[in-house]
């Protein structure tokens, strides 16, 4: 097809269905023949044949350049949506950075045009020409930006996976990442993002206080892409943002287990605190999934032996979940048992707490000790107490070790003589616990086995102290020998010493006789 020698081409037709405001550069569609009259290459721009020759031939008489409105044939390619026309354009010389101008001021280019139209097709075009992908409008939009203010999602992958900045702010200082949250469309632009980290591109990002790709994966809780991410190598996993958050913070923070734990094995410092003095732990203590973060790192405090890490006490928390297994792995690591958390309590203490029994009886068996007290002034026995069960086997476990501390270490008591009828006197009295012997003297006749023990007075020993008033004094216990000798003893503290006196002397005979 040929125009002939003497046609008119500077004619100007009134086909269109398209019209602009030449004050704010809107866009106007009005229907096809009401727009104002442009030149006869605007016409075959907009009734774009899919050959491009007649666009062509028209070009060999015309300049694509003179503008029309503040506008070029590029910019009404892009507003008709025709992808081949834009790239005849192209093809033939049309300036992809060439502004739409009004009243003499530049609005925007080209690739701004195709963002906020989501044409991503044309915008790889004008990628592919050379255009400058981050490129600003009058109010310093990017691209980028231009994608998130319109939720043009398959457009921003295309400009991400070009290399587009994510690090840049507008006039009004917002990010890509501020105005899709301002425009209510921050998850459809989390997963374009996270789409273009796991199809291998890393977005492009010259402020990472800006835009961190690594902060921005773990606010997703997306693992697949954080794997992407760390394997690339370029990463610090412990970068901090503003606020000082890391990425393994975040997802503590976020409830993002499996991202948390990804990121806790690939080495991230949950030692660190944020301008807040939060670290990864405290911040997950706050969540409802607890339970699933300890869980993650007493995972790893057993595998990689990591101690008090950030607040993170493995064997307290494998003592207060009841983990029998973990403990004993655990403590034949050397973890100390009688430290205490930050707020006082040992791991036995926890363990008590709970009702967690064979967990106390093990601990004891390392050496914690009984008597420790938290920062509220409990001992593992009084937390045991808290309890409330009927058969709580940790209030037990607890006794018995009480009751045996004091019967072998010995206690000064007063010892009746006579059945009653005769005047106490004061003894150190002990258990020997390889022989179930109670011991007061070096004597024979101060050595007795124990067959029983009990509260309280007899018959007999309440008959002959009758007149002493003194046969139901709170700490009075007695003894029943292998020989039917029974003897009396009055302890310091009342029923309650009393009480472990007697549960010890049967405790220690016991494990004598079964010795």
């Amino acid at each position: 097809m040929e125009i002939q020698a003497g046609a008119r081409t500077d004619i100007k037709v009134k086909l269109g269905a398209w019209s602009w405001d030449t004050a704010t550069g809107e866009e106007l569609r009005v229907g096809a023949g009401l727009a104002e009259p442009y030149p006869v290459t605007w016409c075959a721009v907009e009734y774009f044949e899919s050959s491009g020759a007649i666009l062509r031939m028209l070009l060999q008489q015309l300049s694509l350049h003179t503008p029309h409105c503040g506008r070029t044939l590029l910019h009404h390619a892009i507003l008709c949506g025709n992808a081949g026309a834009v790239s005849v354009l192209l093809s033939c010389g049309a300036n992809g950075e060439s502004p739409v101008k009004t009243t003499g001021i530049t609005m925007f280019r080209p690739i701004h045009m195709a963002a906020r139209l989501g044409f991503s097709t044309i915008l790889q075009c004008l990628i592919d020409s050379g255009c400058d992908i981050n490129s600003k409008t009058a109010i310093g939009d990017t691209a980028l930006m231009i994608c998130a203010r319109y939720k043009q999602d398959a457009c921003l992958r295309v400009l991400a996976m070009a290399g587009a900045d994510f690090g840049l702010v507008n006039a009004d200082g917002q990010s890509v990442s501020s105005l899709a949250g301002s425009r209510k469309w921050f998850l459809g632009y989390q997963q374009a993002v996270m789409d273009v980290i796991k199809a291998g591109k890393l977005p492009k990002s010259s402020d990472l206080a800006v835009f961190s790709p690594l902060i921005f994966a773990a606010q997703a809780g997306d693992i697949e892409a954080l794997k992407v991410l760390i394997s690339w190598g370029g990463f610090h996993v412990d970068y901090q943002d503003d606020n000082g958050f890391s990425a393994v913070m975040i997802t503590a923070l976020k409830g993002h287990v499996e991202a948390f734990r990804f990121l806790v094995y690939a080495g991230a410092d949950v030692k660190l605190t944020n301008k807040s003095g939060e670290t990864a732990i405290t911040l997950s203590e706050s969540n409802q999934n607890r339970d699933l973060f300890e869980k993650v790192m007493l995972e790893f405090a057993l595998e990689k032996g990591n101690r008090y890490a950030g607040g993170f006490y493995a064997l307290h928390c494998a003592a207060r979940r009841g983990d029998l297994d973990a403990v004993k792995l655990l403590t034949s690591r050397d973890y100390d048992v009688n430290i205490p958390d930050g707020d006082g309590y040992t791991p036995l203490m926890l363990a008590a707490r709970e009702g967690h029994g064979a967990i106390c009886r093990l601990l004891i068996s390392h050496g914690a000790k009984i008597n420790f007290k938290n920062n509220r002034g409990e001992t593992a026995l009084a937390l045991a107490r808290k309890n409330g069960s009927m058969d709580n086997e940790a209030e037990h476990v607890l006794l018995d070790e009480l009751a045996r501390n004091l019967v072998i270490g010995g206690a000064h008591v007063r010892k009746h003589t006579k059945g009653g009828k005769g005047s106490p006197h004061g003894k150190e009295i002990r258990m020997v616990g390889s022989a179930g012997v109670l011991r007061w003297g070096k004597s024979s006749r101060r050595n007795v086995i124990c067959k029983e023990a009990d509260l309280g007075a007899s018959q007999a020993f309440r008959k002959n102290r009758r007149t002493k008033g003194d046969a139901d004094e709170p700490g009075l216990f007695r003894v029943v020998t292998n020989r039917n000798k029974e003897l009396h003893f009055v302890c310091e503290g009342g029923l309650e010493t009393a009480e472990l006196w007697v549960r010890g002397i049967k405790l220690v005979t016991r494990e004598a006789l079964f010795a």
